[in-house]
């Protein structure tokens, strides 16, 4: 999309009626950075922004992707439109003229708005990038977060930068504050089952990694799982000419969302389900855990419009194995030999197994550790994802042995259990990131009154560095209209 289009003009517009920035009112430090965001996706534009907004204003915002490349709808995500109602508020951070109805109208008509019945990927997609471009987040792309160490107030981390050439680089920065805003991995990655552990990666694929679909051309494809991005996959591998793909559920039954497809929770639950008691909180989601989860009516008459796609219901997998260069499948109905492996089987937000946070996993609460659910309501993976405060920040699993772990927010799929939502689908931005922007410049403001200046003034500020620290530290939090 070029510039100086009419949606162009209009985001001008309406950028301009915000007025400059606030000016920067945190207090300089030693550190490099106050606040770091892993993750330039949807809710790390989102989050930048409203940092920046808020009068936070050392940030910055880092990916590993190229540009064009960040978060999952033009790489992993297979859908053809998004699941969610295309009328919620998401992700406008506050400000409709920005949202999606507003630039949809103004790309292609209200009529067109009013006839789409929801939001295609793509165009979602060209949104987010007519979003980055206005709201002028920068972004250093290739710059993978790689391990992260506590000092004095502070975070120190280790990035790797992938260069032009592919070689690979490290590089070392401070921060006061720390956001991983990395979607549906979160603090873990995708979880394969011990099913299919022997199996080598040339013959068996995540959906949530990237795969090339038309290398399956021709070839019989096996899909674990029923979920959304199961059915997806298998779709989108019929799309590509794959001559057959077996889906293979535990269930004897699939739940399928009608035409209307997911409501998702109200503004009620959204705001307050963290304020619940651990127990309820526990209880709702391991009884959601052994429903099982939810395929959109869309997606499955999708697949199921290719011959070549057969459903194994109540065929859960048993064992797998490579023999010569296919795959030999023994499911509760039976053998199967296939030319391919997709598992759609969900994430798991285990910390140790993050390499960011492997080094100090052992600092950071789990649920395990602050909750024991009775015999019958034990979930092992539940159990294993963080337990966040109210301002989506890890807690310490030892209270008082490593209060610095509270300077890491977890903004992503590992905080659905605490908030009861996967926190950075688009659903959750227009309320979770005002309440995340908000914790973390409580955490700065209080923690800047409790430290004495000359203590976190670096000793190479100029004179003329230092007066307008002064000037930032003191204007009003919002400026005033031009006259």
């Amino acid at each position: 999309m070029q510039e100086n289009t009419a949606v162009d003009e209009y985001a001008a517009r309406v950028l301009r009626h915000f007025g400059p920035d606030p000016a920067n009112w945190v207090r300089p430090g030693a550190t490099d950075h106050d606040v770091v965001v892993v993750g330039a996706g949807q809710a790390g534009l989102g989050i930048g922004f409203a940092l920046r907004r808020a009068g936070i204003g050392r940030v910055a915002v880092v990916d590993a992707a190229p540009p064009g490349r960040t978060g999952a709808w033009t790489t992993i995500a297979r859908m053809t439109e998004l699941r969610t109602p295309k009328n919620w508020p998401e992700p406008e951070f506050g400000f409709p003229e920005l949202g999606f109805q507003a630039w949809y109208e103004a790309v292609h008509g209200e009529r067109a708005y009013a006839d789409l019945p929801r939001v295609p990927r793509l165009e979602w997609a060209a949104y987010l990038e007519w979003i980055q471009r206005h709201l002028r987040v920068p972004v250093r792309h290739h710059t993978r977060l790689t391990d992260i160490t506590p000092a004095s107030g502070r975070l120190d981390l280790t990035f790797t930068v992938t260069r032009p050439d592919g070689a690979e680089s490290t590089v070392r920065e401070s921060t006061r504050k720390l956001v991983l805003a990395n979607g549906v991995e979160g603090t873990g990655g995708p979880n394969l089952p011990a099913e299919l552990d022997g199996l080598p990666p040339a013959l068996l694929a995540h959906t949530g990694r990237p795969l090339d679909y038309a290398a399956l051309s021709g070839r019989t494809v096996a899909v674990i799982g029923a979920a959304a991005s199961a059915f997806d996959a298998a779709a989108a591998a019929l799309e590509a000419g794959a001559a057959a793909v077996h889906l293979f559920a535990r269930r004897y039954d699939l739940i399928v969302q009608g035409p209307g497809g997911f409501g998702g929770p109200g503004i009620g639950a959204r705001n307050n389900y963290h304020r619940r008691g651990d127990a309820a909180r526990w209880r709702q989601k391991v009884l959601a855990a052994r429903a099982g989860r939810s395929v959109p009516l869309h997606s499955v008459t999708r697949a199921t419009a290719f011959d070549g796609f057969h459903i194994h219901l109540n065929a859960p997998l048993r064992t797998a194995r490579a023999e010569d260069g296919r795959v030999v499948l023994e499911a509760a109905d039976g053998t199967h030999v296939v030319d391919f492996v997709i598992a759609g089987t969900g994430y798991q937000y285990d910390p140790r197994t993050r390499a960011e946070l492997r080094s100090i996993a052992d600092d950071i609460a789990l649920w395990a550790d602050r909750f024991r659910p009775d015999g019958d309501l034990t979930d092992a993976a539940l159990a294993r994802t963080p337990y966040l405060g109210n301002g989506f920040q890890l807690l310490e699993k030892h209270p008082g042995q490593a209060p610095w772990v509270g300077r890491i927010h977890v903004f992503s799929a590992a905080a659905h259990l605490s908030f009861g939502y996967p926190i950075g689908d688009a659903q959750s931005l227009a309320h979770a990131i005002p309440r995340l922007t908000d914790a973390v410049g409580r955490d700065l403001y209080f923690e800047d009154q409790d430290t004495p200046a000359a203590a976190t003034s670096p000793s190479h500020e100029s004179p003329s560095l230092r007066a307008h620290y002064a000037h930032a530290i003191w204007s009003p939090a919002r400026p005033q209209p031009a006259r």
